[in-house]
């Protein structure tokens, strides 16, 4: 569907134009491993198991995300496993750790990266400055972006609440020619609402001018606490 945003029209994406149904047919032999069970991580790799995909998750053993993802039903040696093996059995990585530990596991992870895979991203900064973070993606991958436009605790709450929250989404690479419907079907998969298509890079500026720059810069830095004159 076409929305009217100011007098530009947007294409954006819904669930009652694809479906569930239609992203578990997308994805119905794929394994997603979920790298990182962080707070991203953590939220998404449950709405997509109660949605009932193929999901494990990885995490470092004795860490505070490895005892939380105990807690939250995944099993060690079958769904939660480390960083490699986790790699090895996705035919889609969603790639969930921060920008610097993206670029310190980069090179555990890439070589269990094999044609046909996709690698997901929900923030696209480690491959858009790919020469400083050494995050290049080899050539027979799709590359794919689902961006929540919220928390992990956001995107866990609305769907537990029965709602979606919206998203951006991107291709910055399409070696199979269906990584957009791979794009839409995980966003379905992990509870978007509204899906709006961008780019890698866009919303890599987007979320360093309006989350860093002006939520967590400019008006952190600009509040003062009332003080008597």
């Amino acid at each position: 569907m076409k929305i009217n945003f100011g007098g530009v029209k947007e294409e954006i994406v819904t669930r009652g134009e694809f479906p569930l149904k239609k992203a578990k047919s997308v994805l119905k032999n794929e394994k997603i491993s979920v790298l990182g069970y962080g707070i991203q991580g953590g939220a998404q790799a449950q709405n997509m198991r109660d949605q009932g995909f193929d999901v494990v998750v990885a995490e470092l053993e004795g860490t505070n995300n490895y005892k939380k993802a105990l807690k939250e039903g995944w099993v060690p040696g079958k769904t939660l496993l480390s960083l490699e093996d986790a790699a090895e059995q996705g035919t889609i990585l969603q790639f969930l750790l921060q920008d610097a530990g993206q670029k310190a596991t980069w090179p555990m992870v890439k070589p269990h990266l094999h044609p046909g895979d996709a690698l997901y991203f929900s923030h696209g900064f480690s491959v858009v400055y790919g020469d400083q973070t050494g995050v290049i993606p080899p050539k027979d991958i799709d590359v794919i972006l689902v961006a929540p436009k919220g928390s992990g605790t956001s995107v866990r709450r609305n769907f537990l609440a029965g709602d979606g929250i919206n998203s951006s989404m991107a291709v910055y690479q399409d070696y199979t020619g269906k990584a957009w419907d791979r794009a839409k079907a995980v966003g379905i998969a992990i509870g978007s609402g509204y899906m709006f298509p961008t780019t890698f890079e866009k919303e890599v500026w987007s979320d360093l001018t309006g989350e860093r720059g002006v939520l967590m810069g400019c008006l952190a830095g600009s509040w003062r606490p009332n003080t008597p004159n």
